[in-house]
């Protein structure tokens, strides 16, 4: 049986919010592409959440400040895409096994932990607690591996071309996510 393993942001999750990047940003200028440019170190977790969010508004972030911050980016990340959310019900339903594979930092991976609507997806790997980011082979042979299957086995869902294109030297099945009208019929294609 084929199991579908789904990126988080932007597929389970809606994309990040103008107001809410204005409420991270407080008003810096520059601040979104700061926000990006260190976000695969951080999403590593070859940065911690200090290190990060002091680079991203160029002063020491700490303390409660910092909590701050860390909550309002993993809030950013926790509006659900409710078409994609169908299709999981759907799946599940049917029996298929499904599981996550989302570059976050740790602080992100534990704040979607939490979240009602990601029940039904386990297990669920994320890039901070593993030291990896896609599209690097490593990590999906190594979600594979943590999955019990193999990864011809796996159809993987992503909004972006480079993951999926990881994903397939790694030898999973790539599904483009584009809305979730398409991915429902690509799904149909793939499993």
């Amino acid at each position: 049986m084929k199991h579908v393993l789904f990126d988080y942001g932007n597929v389970i999750c809606l994309p990040q919010s103008e107001a809410d990047a204005a409420r991270l940003a407080q008003g810096i200028p520059g601040f979104e592409e700061r926000y990006w440019e260190l976000r695969l170190d951080f999403d590593r977790g070859t940065l911690d959440d200090a290190a990060y969010w002091s680079a991203v508004y160029g002063r020491p972030v700490a303390g409660a400040e910092l909590d701050q911050v860390i909550a309002l980016d993993v809030a950013s990340w926790s509006r659900p895409n409710e078409e994609t959310l169908a299709i999981v019900d759907e799946l599940a339903a049917g029996g298929v096994p499904m599981a996550l594979l989302s570059n976050a930092p740790v602080s992100i991976a534990d704040g979607v932990d939490l979240l009602p609507f990601m029940a039904p997806i386990r297990p669920r790997f994320f890039s901070g607690r593993m030291g990896l980011v896609k599209p690097d082979q490593e990590i999906y042979l190594r979600v594979a591996d943590g999955m019990g299957v193999a990864p011809g086995d796996i159809v993987f869902v992503d909004d972006r071309l480079e993951n999926i294109e990881g994903a397939e030297r790694a030898g999973m099945t790539g599904v483009h996510f584009r809305d979730a009208a398409t991915l429902r019929d690509d799904l149909k294609l793939a499993l």
